[in-house]
């Protein structure tokens, strides 16, 4: 799969790179994402929802009156279940949600989300962004240029930039990553991949390691 580098005014730079087609243009497994990403976002759930039972709950622990020759129902004491401020029944109690799934199967979850993307022509390779200090306008008009200032996007790039990723932090529609930290979820919530020149270059390079 090869794409031209563009500039951060959206021209053409006389570059191309050529991506992997085992990491961009192989049948993407539908299920796996689903499972990557269902992971994900049940790793985000706190789970500390929580209510108290009777044991738990403010109140006398005296029976309310005598088991027989009342004309009335049995009773226990106030912190029933069945009076109001009770204790509750059967409620929710602290527990996780993620749950673990093998590393072969998340790294195919991310494989088959970049394929995705690259069957939907929603990968764009710019060169890399050298910022002296944060310029949230120099983001925002590389974005107008690329026609993307209305779509969520992804950008991607080798190393830590400060300076690109304060400048990017109050666009809303922007997320920046690491290509180390990328995930299946961050790339489904996204309309279109921007990767940097230097991020591009490391799937090619890898590419070509794992062949020598």
């Amino acid at each position: 799969m090869q794409l031209d580098v563009l500039s951060i005014k959206g021209a053409s730079t006389g570059r191309s790179i050529e991506l992997p087609d085992d990491i961009f243009a192989t049948e993407p497994n539908q299920h796996v994402v689903y499972l990557a990403v269902k992971q994900y976002l049940a790793a985000q759930r706190q789970g500390n929802h929580k209510v108290k039972t009777r044991a738990e709950v403010k109140g006398s622990s005296k029976k309310l009156h005598r088991q027989k020759g009342t004309g009335g129902s049995r009773k226990g004491n106030i912190r029933n279940p069945l009076y109001k401020g009770g204790g509750t029944i059967f409620g929710p109690k602290p527990h996780a949600y993620d749950f673990k799934l093998n590393r072969k199967v998340k790294d195919l979850a991310k494989i088959s989300a970049l394929s995705f993307k690259g069957k939907e022509n929603a990968i764009v390779v710019v060169e890399d962004m050298l910022l002296d200090a944060p310029k949230t306008a120099l983001f925002a008009g590389m974005l107008k240029d690329l026609n993307l200032s209305t779509k969520k996007t992804l950008y991607v790039s080798s190393d830590f930039n400060e300076n690109v990723f304060m400048s990017a932090r109050n666009i809303s529609s922007v997320l920046t990553t690491l290509l180390s930290d990328i995930n299946t979820y961050d790339l489904v919530n996204s309309d279109v991949l921007i990767l940097s020149e230097s991020a591009a270059k490391m799937f090619t390079e890898e590419e070509e390691g794992i062949e020598a």
